[in-house]
């Protein structure tokens, strides 16, 4: 028999659990509450009282309302996943036999293809002066953000000794702490040899990191951030430009001149050719004029 507490408590109970023995965030937490009460708001339009009684159906029923509510899928995803932890925590703690969360899939969300620059607007962007340290480090992440796809985790956890200037690579940690090593193009590299002679003005409290902040420490992610919105002001550019763009822009152009879609996939360290194949959508317009102009079947016939 499942246990009778009012729904209330038994998400009380589910988020001490959370707390205590998933060492859950607060804003993982928040998560769950906020997508668990969308759960006990339809249970309670449907006079549901009791856990045992929702079924699958409710599940499927709740989900489509959610979505016409205007739900991405990726929301109702997530939606999904917290009710089914939820359920899963009930099977233990109250004897509930059925998940009726297990196996139902939500609707998918449109895929939306990333911002890129354009080769122009992208020459435009890394024409930075260089007048003093900050401008000279600043140009140096852009730069290399460009050049070789970085992620702002890897770029922020870059170290001098993950820098081969000889060979113009670099050692980067990406996701899942798997290790690739990416090159480093040439306006890169000058970009990073005058930031390596401008990095000795500053106090240093960390020696090892390859780009600080102003007091010395490893630069941070926010910092970046903030200082490329401000690039994007200074070099008169349409919108913010921000670090996934460049990594973006760095995939797609790669892409449109190589058409090497393993290579790309191999650069930027994605796991499955899936995600890096978002990037041949980026340039099927590029691709459809050149196959309009060169392809034998493809060519207008010219009128005489």
């Amino acid at each position: 028999m499942v246990d009778s507490l009012p729904f209330a408590k038994q998400l009380d109970q589910f988020e001490r659990y959370l707390r205590s023995e998933r060492n859950a965030s607060p804003h993982t937490i928040t998560n769950y509450r906020r997508d668990l009460k969308k759960l006990q708001d339809y249970c309670q339009q449907q006079g549901i009282e009791r856990l045992e009684d929702i079924t699958p159906s409710d599940i499927r029923l709740c989900l489509g309302q959610l979505h016409r509510q205007g739900l991405s899928g990726s929301s109702l995803q997530r939606w999904l996943s917290s009710s089914r932890s939820f359920f899963t925590f009930a099977s233990r703690k109250y004897g509930l036999q059925l998940n009726p969360a297990s196996g139902i899939r939500a609707p998918k969300s449109p895929q939306k293809l990333p911002k890129t620059l354009d080769a122009d607007q992208t020459q435009q962007y890394l024409e930075i002066s260089t007048d003093d340290w900050i401008d000279c480090r600043d140009r140096a992440m852009v730069e290399l953000f460009y050049s070789s796809g970085l992620r702002l985790a890897e770029l922020v956890g870059l170290d001098l000794a993950h820098i081969d200037m000889g060979e113009g690579s670099a050692r980067v940690l990406g996701k899942g702490r798997k290790e690739r090593l990416v090159p480093i193009g040439r306006f890169a590299l000058k970009a990073l040899q005058d930031w390596l002679k401008r990095r000795r003005e500053i106090p240093l409290s960390d020696h090892q990191a390859l780009f600080v902040s102003k007091r010395g420490n490893r630069i941070s992610p926010r910092t970046v951030q903030q200082r490329l919105q401000k690039l994007s002001l200074e070099q008169g550019m349409d919108g913010k430009v921000h670090p996934h763009m460049l990594r973006h822009s760095f995939a797609s152009h790669l892409l449109e001149s190589s058409g090497d879609l393993r290579a790309v996939q191999e650069l930027l360290g994605h796991a499955n050719i899936s995600t890096t194949q978002v990037y041949t959508h980026l340039d099927f317009q590029h691709l459809a004029k050149v196959y309009d102009k060169a392809h034998p079947r493809a060519q207008k016939r010219k009128t005489k």
